[in-house]
């Protein structure tokens, strides 16, 4: 990848998606294997004024914690990482993962004893983002590993990436500016039904969405974006799903994952491989023409009222043989909206 691109994404990720502003407290978090944009992120956080704070972690010393600490280290809370999440203006997180499947044999019941720990960090972290007192996006530093697992080379998945994310266009922010008002109308839409029906391959699912918000997604939290999302009615959720899209959650992958919902509950949850970890946890989601569902943890300002130490983004392809239904009208065919919504 050119320095330009770095340079580029940097200065996106700084000034359009997070908005940094004069005297702000950012942080920066990534693993070493983001050094180079790590790098370019810092001066631009500077550039705008605000104070940077690097948070560099280490792949290894989580396998460390979970394989060889005892139950009150797994469930010990870093002072330093609640202090972030109280008084920081902006969170600038970069996934740069060297092994994506290197906590796969690691106990799956001492991981979900480190996730609960975790839990009320993450919910006091969701309700000051939906306050408007903490902005955050969370972007990718192509990888060999992430490369690998998108079966690409690491300079075509790098092209893959930042091609998404409109780094290629000599405008970038005036693409995502008017992708954005795309994504605004189609939410508006969604936002006039009461109830929907998804129905593909293994899965035919019933949600009700009335009073709830439907949050378009422009770049600026998930970047790439172009996902709209609420949270639905918590008692209306029916019937099952089938997720096609291999899930990867805390380093460890489940695949082929299968649940079926009474009343807004899992009372089933199957996998052809994990199916332990998925048990054990209580029982990606940007693509176009799929459909993800989260697990767990809601975005308050949604109106979602579930609280969990979980939010896990599984992904259903509609892209082939699927229909989804707003209050009875066929809406969505096979990975798009009819009527020339999208």
């Amino acid at each position: 990848m050119s320095d330009s691109r770095l340079e580029r994404l940097a200065d996106v990720l700084v000034g359009f998606c997070a908005g940094v502003r004069e005297d702000d407290l950012v942080t920066l978090e990534s693993s070493t294997l983001a050094a180079p944009l790590l790098c370019e992120l810092y001066r631009s956080v500077l550039d705008a004024g605000a104070q940077p704070l690097p948070r560099i972690s280490l792949e290894p010393l989580t396998e460390n914690l979970l394989r060889f600490g005892n139950d009150e280290q797994l469930t010990w809370v870093n002072p330093a990482r609640a202090d972030d999440i109280e008084s920081v203006d902006v969170r600038i997180a970069v996934t740069a993962p060297a092994n994506t499947k290197r906590l796969t044999n690691v106990d799956s019941a001492r991981q979900a004893l480190a996730d609960r720990a975790v839990e009320p960090l993450r919910n006091r972290y969701l309700e000051r983002a939906a306050a408007g007192e903490l902005r955050w996006v969370l972007s990718a530093y192509p990888t060999e590993a992430a490369a690998q697992d998108a079966s690409m080379s690491l300079s075509e998945y790098e092209d893959f990436v930042y091609g998404a994310a409109f780094l290629d266009d000599p405008d970038p922010v005036a693409r995502w500016q008017e992708f954005g008002e795309r994504i605004d109308r189609l939410a508006g839409f969604l936002a006039t039904k009461r109830e929907f029906r998804i129905v593909a391959e293994g899965t035919d699912l019933r949600l009700v969405t009335e009073g709830r918000t439907w949050i378009p997604s422009k770049g600026q939290e998930n970047f790439p974006d172009g996902e709209i999302f609420t949270g639905p009615v918590e008692s209306s959720v029916e019937g099952e799903i089938r997720f096609t899209y291999p899930g990867v959650f805390n380093a460890r992958e489940v695949e082929d994952v299968r649940l079926r919902f009474e009343a807004g509950e899992v009372v089933e949850a199957t996998a052809t491989r994990g199916q332990e970890f998925l048990r054990e946890i209580h029982f990606d989601e940007k693509m176009g023409g799929t459909m993800h569902l989260a697990l767990g943890t809601a975005y308050p300002e949604s109106g979602g009222l579930n609280r969990s130490a979980l939010h896990w983004d599984l992904v259903c392809d509609l892209r082939s043989g699927s229909e989804v239904y707003a209050d009875g009208e066929l809406v969505y065919r096979d990975g798009h909206f009819l009527d020339g919504r999208s």
